[in-house]
C-alpha cells in the first residue's frame, strides 16, 4: 500500500513521482557510480577482444568474465536504486557489501588473469 505522501490525486496521470523528495540524494549518485563501473567492464571486455589474435583463445575467458560482471551490475542496478531510495524514505538503509565484494573479486580475477596472459602466454 502506498504511503500517504505518495498518493496521487484523481485526474489525468502525470509524470512519475520520485521515490523520495530530493532527487540529488545518494541513490542517484550511487547509480551513476555503478553505471561508470559497468561501462568500465564493457570497455575492458572490448580490450580483451583486441588481445584475442595475439594471446589466443584463453582471452575469451577474460572477455566472458568481464561481460558477466557487467551484466550482473546492469541487472541489479534497478533493485539497488529502489532499495536505496526506500532507505531514504524509511531513514535507514544497509550498505551493499555483497555487490561491492563481488565486483572487487571480479576485478582482482580479471587483473590477475590479464597479467598471467600477458606475462606467461606471450
Amino acid at each position: 500500500m502506498p504511503r500517504p505522501h505518495q498518493r496521487r490525486p484523481p485526474g489525468p496521470p502525470g509524470p512519475p513521482r520520485p521515490p523520495h523528495r530530493d532527487p540529488g540524494l545518494q541513490p542517484e549518485r550511487t547509480t551513476m557510480a555503478w553505471g561508470r563501473t559497468l561501462m568500465s567492464f564493457v570497455v575492458v571486455s572490448a580490450v580483451f577482444l583486441r588481445w584475442l589474435p595475439h594471446h589466443g583463445p584463453f582471452v575469451l575467458v577474460l572477455f566472458g568474465l568481464a561481460v558477466l560482471t557487467a551484466a550482473a551490475i546492469y541487472l541489479t542496478q534497478r533493485p539497488r536504486y529502489v532499495r536505496s531510495a526506500r532507505g531514504i524514505v524509511e531513514e535507514g538503509t544497509a550498505p551493499e557489501v555483497g555487490a561491492v565484494l563481488a565486483t572487487a573479486v571480479a576485478m582482482l580475477a580479471l587483473g590477475s588473469l590479464g597479467l598471467w596472459v600477458v606475462l606467461v602466454l606471450v
